[in-house]
């Protein structure tokens, strides 16, 4: 039964719908997307990517994906190639490709008419005494001693912070608005930085870097961006994104800023310092290792660009954080990949049967569909013959109370072949089991009419044709301990071999398909090879998750 859909709400939308009709902006929507290149992105920037992407296609408008690169020291090309990759992969193209650092003259300026108008100040406190300066949220703040510096000093003290005659934290430009105000942010906050640091972009012509406060309603202004939409932690930054574009006025329709509610997954961290830790100490095989929530890594394990478009749709835009479970983003991936991919039989752990009244140099071809859920598919020639293999959770010697499998004594069908019934189980020395010892009855082949009924059905692969594979069977990363805090699960990733019917051996890296019974795979793309295929575990075949009525 398929899982039940909904679409969620976005009031963003319903903004912009009033925007177009009021012609604020004429009949222009443009969006941008701008990431900090210094980490990869994870699940939650895929709701962005699709939010700000979606939304200007819905309004036949454009997004610009735009680099905010004013932190040198942080920012890595690795990360650029990686976020592009992520945006093509979701389905997206942008407008215009850009970089904050593009703007730096223009910021610079911007800062110079502030100081000109009286609204900017060079300081002299220590980062530290910045802080202690700052007030609380009950008690406001404390003047800088520098603040009422004549514009005239302002201006030449901020010349030669340019042109690097004071080392990195010696001064740094401060907006002039209200140390009383009860938005800490705008208790004159700081719009530039000294950093001696070489840019990627920039090379060394400055040392001087704008705060993203500052820097951000400026490239947004200077685009003609209509709609800024950012996550909801930036709500209490909007004053001071409007004060800057007010301040220096230059943009007589400036753009709006509009928060979201990012999004938060269970079982999942979705933080790029503590990511990038995973990473730097090893404890994950890369930033794309498939137990990551980065875009990257559920690329890997075979999530599609399709299921993150529909899941993101589902959860829909929110004014108040929450946490959405993740076992909606799994429904999703499941919904997907059961219209598209063909299943095969693979075993683990597997347990050899040897069929004693099947003759022995016989092969036979069996017809198998290829999907339950899409008869177009078709079917495809799977051989049989006296040797099999099966699962190893199909079996048991001592069977517990409703178990249908194979037991001695018990007969069951064999996907798509005959009713098998076991009976002797013989093994090694050490007590393991060597082989099952089965009879099956030839009028009960699959596909022809049958007088009688089994209550098990268990699927198998033939012994002399079977392909061996490496299975990856993953599960979430981080887990809940006793206390409620996060921790690393030590199953987070448990790697087996098994055996797989002949067509696995034509797998190619990024193919996806259904292991009966058992989940959806997909070679690996980095470690699947022709001689060796390495299978990812997407998703299982069944989900806890329900929708909520």
């Amino acid at each position: 039964m398929a899982e039940e859909k909904t679409t969620g709400t976005n009031f963003i939308h319903a903004i912009i719908d009033k925007d177009l009709e009021n012609q604020k902006y004429g009949d222009k929507v443009l969006t941008r997307f701008p990431p900090e290149p210094n980490g990869y992105l994870h699940i939650g920037h895929a709701k962005s990517i699709c939010l700000n992407f979606g939304t200007a296609i819905k309004y036949n408008g454009g997004c610009n994906l735009r680099y905010d690169d004013t932190n040198p020291v942080k920012e890595d090309m690795e990360y650029v190639e990686a976020i592009e990759d992520d945006v093509r992969w979701l389905g997206f193209t942008w407008k215009e490709h850009l970089w904050a650092s593009d703007y730096f003259d223009e910021m610079y300026e911007c800062a110079v008419t502030l100081i000109e108008k009286g609204l900017a100040f060079v300081c002299d406190l220590t980062g530290e005494e910045i802080r202690q300066h700052r007030g609380t949220l009950t008690e406001p703040g404390k003047e800088s001693p520098y603040r009422n510096r004549s514009v005239e000093e302002n201006l030449r003290l901020f010349e030669e912070m340019r042109e690097g005659k004071y080392a990195d934290g010696e001064k740094v430009l401060r907006a002039k608005i209200d140390m009383a105000s009860p938005n800490i942010n705008m208790r004159d906050p700081v719009i530039y930085r000294i950093a001696h640091a070489e840019h990627h972009n920039t090379a060394d012509k400055w040392c001087i870097y704008p705060m993203y406060d500052f820097a951000h309603p400026i490239e947004d202004a200077i685009e003609g961006i209509t709609h800024s939409i950012c996550t909801l932690e930036f709500e209490d930054h909007r004053p001071l994104y409007d004060w800057v574009l007010q301040a220096v006025g230059k943009w007589p329709t400036p753009p709006q800023q509009i928060e979201f509610a990012r999004l938060n997954l269970t079982n999942t961290i979705m933080s790029k310092r503590y990511l990038k830790n995973l990473v730097d100490e090893g404890v994950v095989d890369g930033w794309d290792d498939p137990r990551m929530p980065t875009i990257a890594g559920i690329r890997r394990r075979g999530y599609t660009p399709e299921a993150v478009r529909d899941f993101c749709d589902r959860i829909g835009v929110a004014k108040a954080n929450s946490t959405v479970d993740i076992g909606l983003l799994e429904a999703c991936v499941r919904d997907d990949l059961k219209t598209r991919v063909e299943n095969r039989n693979v075993v683990e752990n597997p347990i050899k049967v040897v069929i004693t009244n099947y003759p022995e140099d016989q092969t036979e071809e069996l017809e198998i569909e290829n999907s339950k859920e899409v008869p177009e598919m078709g079917s495809r020639k799977v051989p049989f013959s006296r040797e099999l293999y099966v699962d190893g959770d199909d079996f048991m010697e001592e069977p517990v109370k409703k178990y249908f499998r194979l037991f001695p004594g018990n007969e069951v069908r064999f996907k798509g072949a005959y009713f098998i019934t076991c009976n002797e189980v013989v093994k090694n020395e050490d007590g393991s089991i060597r082989e099952l010892l089965c009879t099956y009855d030839p009028e009960t082949r699959s596909g022809e009419s049958q007088t009688r009924k089994v209550k098990g059905t268990i699927h198998w692969v033939d012994a002399k044709t079977a392909v061996k594979i490496k299975i990856r069977n993953y599960d979430y990363l981080m887990i809940e301990d006793e206390n409620g805090e996060m921790q690393i699960n030590p199953q987070s990733l448990v790697e087996t071999e098994g055996f797989a019917e002949p067509l696995i051996a034509e797998a190619a890296p990024g193919d996806r398909v259904q292991f009966f019974r058992k989940g959806y795979y997909m070679a690996d793309p980095k470690l699947t090879t022709e001689d060796e295929k390495v299978f990812n575990r997407i998703v299982g075949l069944k989900s806890s998750f329900k929708m909520k009525k």
